[in-house]
């Protein structure tokens, strides 16, 4: 019995997941982070830490897997951020 609430409650988290908004640019959390839809419009000189090939996707704060669409990410509970997005927390995987 444990083991079937267990997994309903696992089911359940992961369709509230998918169901999560995206996170907006405009959204005071993403200003503050300079978040981007797609990477290539991150501004360079504003962000010089920006390197090629950074994505949301491959970041270690990233809740998904590298080549999913959206998946949640630790700096924006509740929402979703691009995979093929970024923003200057990026870091290394």
């Amino acid at each position: 019995m444990v083991v079937s609430i267990g997994i309903g409650s696992a089911l359940w988290l992961t369709r509230a997941r998918a169901d999560a908004p995206h996170l907006s640019e405009s959204d005071p959390a993403a200003v503050a982070v300079g978040y981007k839809e797609d990477a290539a419009t991150v501004d360079k000189a504003k962000y010089p830490t920006f390197a090629a090939g950074q994505t949301c996707g491959n970041c270690s704060l990233y809740q998904g897997k590298e080549s999913d669409a959206w998946g949640g990410c630790t700096l924006f509970n509740g929402k979703l951020v691009a995979g093929k997005g970024w923003c200057a927390s990026w870091t290394n995987m």
